[in-house]
């Protein structure tokens, strides 16, 4: 980036469901001076998640839409769209959010949305990729940065970062060694939103 330009900083929010290791990379690469952004909330399902912690330390404000507190799904979808909203973000990222969004939300933020999944995609998606991985024999595994779409794990591919899979890994080896590279892939990937550098065309993402 030209360092005279001027940097406008992007309002993101998180979406996380556990104990947001994904989250808190992203908040210390804001931190750092890295990504031109403020991170405006964090939006969770599971008001026990560790996540919340990460945010009060770092003075984020949190919104809990508890999953059991709603009589059908699409009460919980209203509310937790309503809560999106209330963020004012121009960049959502789910970041362990274990949940898959509805058509309402998924339509009034297209291409506004981004998620981790802890595999090369389109191989492996849904739950226990790492699993997957290990069971189907494959030499080299990783994460991958997308696009929400209204698929499981289909949008637009932003990001990818490999490891390779060992003869004796198991699903838990796998999933720390991935998880160490899903802490480069999705700053970067929020730091390419933020600079204005990402153009999409159809399933096709280019990076200016």
């Amino acid at each position: 980036m030209d360092p005279e330009r001027p940097v406008c900083r992007k309002r993101i929010a998180m979406l996380a469901s556990g104990r947001g290791s994904n989250f808190q990379a992203v908040i210390d690469a804001i931190a750092a001076g890295e990504i031109p952004a403020i991170c405006v909330g964090l939006v969770t399902d599971n008001p026990q998640a560790y996540a919340i912690e990460r945010a009060r330390v770092a003075g984020i404000p949190v919104t809990v839409v508890e999953y059991a507190r709603f009589p059908s799904k699409a009460a919980y979808e209203e509310a937790l769209l309503a809560a999106m909203r209330g963020c004012r973000a121009d960049l959502f990222v789910l970041a362990g959010y274990m949940r898959i969004l509805g058509h309402a939300i998924v339509h009034e933020f297209s291409g506004r949305m981004m998620n981790i999944h802890p595999a090369l995609l389109p191989s492996f998606t849904g739950l226990h990729a790492q699993r997957q991985a290990v069971e189907c024999g494959v030499k080299v595994s990783g994460c991958t940065v997308h696009l929400v779409d209204e698929g499981m794990d289909t949008g637009p591919i932003v990001v990818q970062r490999c490891v390779p899979v060992l003869p004796d890994d198991d699903e838990s080896a796998l999933a720390d060694r991935i998880l160490t590279e899903e802490h480069k892939a999705l700053p970067l990937a929020v730091k390419l939103f933020c600079e204005d550098r990402l153009e999409v065309a159809g399933r096709r993402v280019r990076v200016r």
